[in-house]
């Protein structure tokens, strides 16, 4: 078995992937923090010397797209095609070095799924079953447990989804359901029988397989040690051990669909889910038909490793779907899942109406640099499956004390003597190996080495800050400010700030996997070559003259976090609060011109179910709603509503709406009526708009009057 972490001086060749976003939305901060760990153990490798080739995909297939796209009037190809071509300002944003990216859409997918599935079949691991499935009789096709609602069979809860109640926790099949429903068309669903596919996982070659593979041990530096985190062994123990036993794999979905056509079987496509973990391979297979290697042969050499990096959501399907199908169709099987938690803000999930929402791009467009927000989220990351947190006080604090206050302050208070005083050149003929203060800093290079490998990068950080806690004190000892004034030591001056930016260039190496713009500012500034590991040991040489400096990096202003996070939606102003004090002015609007009974007759106001709500690709402002107003077909209505609300707040809820407007063209599609909804005329004093929602009882198409 090929050693999974090695640190040995043999050159790697390394297959790393990120989980693949689905295709449906932008990128979300959840994304950037994974693409971020693994970036950084990206780069690190490759500072050592190891091939690397790290690529990802947009998840393209599903139900979900298929639908999304019907609404917005785009074949799925096309709605895929406007997510993927927002990628890249996230992407080159926080300096995320991917070779490359490609969609599960691709033909090499296509071809690698197919294969897969073949061979999974000759070897008897594909069994077909009748099942009995909801179906939408009015959109023609079985519904996936998202699309149905109904009231929950243990609470009677109304409105929940076709798998588990949010309201008393139970779960349950679709068919539990009381009063079921189809959130896209509203339409009452009938039971049909299908026949699928599985992937027989209940054969005890494939518990066999997975207990050696997910609970077993690999060899490290000569070292047994468990393959996956202790977490997500013991998840897998569970999943393995349960009562049940482990069940076969519903690998199939019927037409109409968006995905990949199983073989030789019309109208049947594979599960999304069967496909998309196939994207890291045909991700791969994409990037060497552009670069002119043999995907192949790099397969099947022995000393390839293959690496994921995924969030505890999916640890399922990576740990054992993953695995064996790989495992049992004759591929090579991943060395390693490297599983992270989630991440959360000042303690609590985000969430809009907390004001804890946020918005990668928006980090971005404000002028925040991307690397405080790397370096921040590597010194909260550990090889633990563990959330961590984003608090913005200690986001402040954290990137201003250590890489300003300890880092940045190291070069600044050095160059410019060497500048001003020295012509630009440094001195190193004290830099020997036996010089006590490089041996220190240099001594934690292996240590430094070991835990980026492991990715523990918040230890590494810490350790790399006391080494510049280190320095900062050797600064304050030799005070380079005083010697400056004496003449006669001009050359103890010249000594202890060419030690300090010989210190700033190795701490600059240990930090590049993190920092890679900042890394290459300091390059530029000091005239070298690109950093790599082995530099640490290689001072630079005596008189190598380094450019004048400029400043490397601002610190974090408070005002920037003001303006990150989404403004907490305010609750529903009372009676008595709206009610303005004698002097003082109401944010209620005034009251406009008196109109006659005959007026208001013309307005006819219906109430209206919400089946369905989503966001419109290219707007800050609309929601997409659909809206069944009793008439036996769906409105497409759209509402500048998208700060305040979240789609899944409004499916399922009534609303009132002006049924009778003439249907608007807008830029997104047809809007075909005007949902209403309440607001102050002074947002700044009470920013909410709040949709109407009818009395318990009320039904859609009852007219409001």
């Amino acid at each position: 078995m090929s050693p999974t972490l090695s640190t040995s001086l043999k050159t790697r060749k390394l297959f790393v992937t990120t989980a693949l976003p689905y295709a449906n939305a932008p990128f979300h901060i959840g994304h950037i923090m994974e693409y971020i760990q693994a970036d950084i153990w990206v780069r690190f490798q490759r500072m050592q010397g190891h091939e690397v080739n790290f690529v990802g995909a947009d998840d393209a297939h599903g139900a979900p797209i298929m639908i999304a796209a019907e609404k917005a009037g785009l074949t799925p190809q096309e709605f895929v095609a406007q997510i993927a071509a927002g990628r890249k300002q996230y992407l080159d944003g926080f300096h995320i070095a991917f070779d490359n990216w490609h969609s599960t859409d691709g033909p090499e997918n296509h071809e690698l799924s197919r294969d897969i599935y073949r061979k999974l079949k000759a070897a008897g691991f594909i069994a077909t079953k009748t099942i009995e499935q909801f179906y939408d009789p009015v959109k023609n096709m079985f519904l996936p447990d998202r699309y149905i609602k109904g009231e929950c069979p243990k609470c009677g809860a109304k409105d929940q989804y076709g798998d588990s109640c949010e309201v008393c926790s139970a779960v349950y099949a679709p068919t539990d359901l009381k009063n079921p429903y189809s959130t896209l068309t509203g339409a009452t669903p009938v039971m049909k029988s299908s026949e699928h596919f599985f992937f027989t996982l209940s054969d005890t070659r494939c518990v066999e397989f997975l207990r050696s593979w997910a609970l077993g041990n690999i060899e490290e530096n000569g070292v047994s040690k468990p393959r996956l985190q202790s977490e997500v062994a013991n998840k897998a123990k569970e999943w393995l051990e349960n009562d049940g036993g482990m069940g076969d794999w519903d690998i199939s979905r019927d037409a109409p669909y968006f995905g990949i056509e199983i073989p030789d079987e019309p109208g049947k496509y594979f599960y999304v889910w069967l496909d998309a973990p196939v994207g890291y391979l045909a991700s791969l297979k994409n990037y060497f038909g552009k670069t002119g290697r043999d995907y192949d042969a790099f397969m099947a050499d022995p000393s390839t490793e293959q690496y994921h990096f995924i969030g505890k959501d999916i640890t399922y399907f990576h740990t054992l779907f993953w695995p064996a199908m790989l495992h049992f169709s004759g591929q090579k099987v991943p060395n390693n899942v490297f599983v992270h938690g989630f991440l959360t803000v000042s303690g609590e999930k985000m969430s809009k109406s907390r004001g804890t929402g946020l918005s990668p791009l928006r980090y971005l467009d404000i002028g925040m640099n991307p690397e405080w927000l790397r370096y921040y989220i590597a010194a909260k990351l550990s090889a633990k499956v563990e959330d961590i947190d984003f608090n913005p006080e200690d986001f402040v604090a954290r990137v201003n004390s250590d890489l300003i206050g300890k880092y940045i302050n190291i070069a600044s208070r050095a160059a410019g003597f060497i500048a001003k005083k020295f012509d630009g050149k440094v001195n190193t003929t004290w830099a020997t190996d036996n010089d006590a203060f490089l041996s220190k800093l240099r001594g934690i290079e292996a240590e430094i080495k070991a835990l980026y490998d492991h990715r523990e990068y918040g230890k590494a950080l810490r350790l790399i800050m006391e080494q510049a806690d280190v320095i900062n004190a050797y600064v304050d000892a030799n005070k380079p400010w005083e010697l400056a004034k004496d003449p006669s030591k001009s050359e103890a001056l010249h000594e202890v700030c060419s030690r300090l930016l010989e210190a700033f260039r190795v701490l600059t190496t240990y930090l590049k996997p993190v920092l890679p713009a900042l890394a290459t500012q300091v390059e530029a500034f000091l005239q070298i070559a690109p950093l790599q590991w082995a530099d640490v040991a290689k001072p630079l040489a005596n008189d190598h003259q380094i450019n004048v400096y400029s400043h490397l990096m601002t610190r974090v202003e408070p005002k920037m976090l003001e303006a990150l996070f989404d403004a907490p939606i305010s609750a529903p102003t009372t009676a008595a609060a709206a009610t303005p004090d004698a002097g003082t002015a109401s944010d209620i609007e005034a009251l406009a011109p008196e109109i006659k009974i005959d007026d208001f007759t013309k307005i006819d106001l219906r109430i209206a179910k919400i089946v369905n709500c989503e966001h419109v690709e290219g707007s800050d402002k609309l929601l997409r709603l659909t809206l069944d107003v009793g008439e036996g077909r769906l409105r497409n209505v759209f509402s500048g509503i998208k700060s305040v609300y979240q789609p899944e707040e409004l499916i399922g809820k009534l609303t009132v709406m002006v049924a009778n407007l003439a249907p608007r063209k807008m830029k997104f599609g047809i809007s075909e009526g005007m949902v209403l909804a309440a607001s102050s005329s002074d947002e700044k004093a009470n920013p909410g708009l709040y949709i109407l929602n009818p009395w318990p009882g009320a039904e859609p198409g009852m007219r409001v009057s």
